[in-house]
This record gives structure tokens, C-alpha cells and sequence, in this order.
């Protein structure tokens, strides 16, 4: 597992919000709700110079929406499945806009379903704190999927 750091300024997601109260299979609806109605937010999508999106992202948050960790041993907490878009965009009805604040990410490709307890082992390993909740990120131009974890805000 090759960890990485990046820097994200302060970014805006528009996507379906849920949570963890909603059932065992809520993330996966949330998606396929997301997917089948992307129509709806696809002009609001960022773009690179040739059109192609930015990034598809499964954005995360504690209840009180401050963007911290999951609660209760990173089991409980909100999920927005959605894509990036401009600061300015608004949400078309039955869709959520988040912005989350800029931070310090360590990020790894995602290998399997362990990714997250191994992370988080080696943050422990490594005395690195979590300062945030972690995010998702799927790459548009490969469909690789990735974790970034918050290690600083900036």
C-alpha cells in the first residue's frame, strides 16, 4: 500500500446525502440514486480543459456536519455520494451541497475492503491524528478508487 500526501484547497460537492441511520445499504443507494439521476447535476460538474469531470466523490461527515471523523468508532456519520463542482453551484432540488474545508491528505488507492482499518492502524503506528472525516474519491478517467485522510487543517 503506497501512502501519499497532497494538499486540497477547499473544495464544493453536490450529491445525495444519507446516513449511517438509514440502514446497512445506504451508501450503495445513495449512489445508485445519485447515477441514475446524474443528469440533473452534470452541467455543474467541474470540468478539466477537455471536458472530462473532476472527480466523483464519496464525501463524509460526523451528524453535526462539522466534518468531523464518524462517531462510535468510525461506524456512524453522514455520506454524501456526489461529484465536485464550482463554490457558486446550487443544488437542484432533492440534491445537497457540501463544502468541505481545506486540508492536508494522506491518500492510498483503495485495494480491497481493509483499506480503511490498515490506514488507520498505520496512523496509529505512524502518531498521526485523524483530524477530520475521511473521503472517498473515485478518478473519473480510470475509475480507481482512493481514501484521503485528513492529517491538518489548513
Amino acid at each position: 500500500m503506497e501512502v501519499n500526501k497532497c494538499i486540497k484547497k477547499s473544495f464544493s460537492i453536490i450529491g445525495k446525502e444519507g446516513s449511517t441511520n438509514d440502514g446497512n445499504a445506504f451508501i450503495k443507494n445513495l449512489w445508485k440514486d445519485a447515477n441514475s439521476h446524474f443528469n440533473e447535476v452534470e452541467e455543474l460538474a467541474k470540468k478539466d480543459d477537455s471536458g472530462n469531470i473532476l472527480g466523483i466523490w464519496g464525501a463524509m461527515s460526523d451528524f453535526s456536519r462539522s466534518f468531523n471523523p464518524w462517531e462510535n468508532g468510525f461506524s456512524e456519520g453522514l455520506y454524501l455520494a456526489g461529484v465536485e463542482v464550482t463554490d457558486e453551484a446550487e443544488p437542484p432540488l432533492g440534491w445537497v451541497k457540501w463544502t468541505i474545508p481545506s486540508y492536508e491528505y494522506i491518500y492510498v488507492q483503495c485495494d480491497g475492503l481493509d483499506t480503511f482499518p490498515k490506514m488507520i492502524e498505520y496512523l496509529k503506528k505512524n502518531n498521526i491524528q485523524l483530524v477530520g472525516a475521511v473521503h472517498d474519491f473515485t478518478c473519473p478517467e480510470d475509475g480507481q478508487g482512493y481514501m484521503f485522510f485528513p492529517i491538518r487543517r489548513l
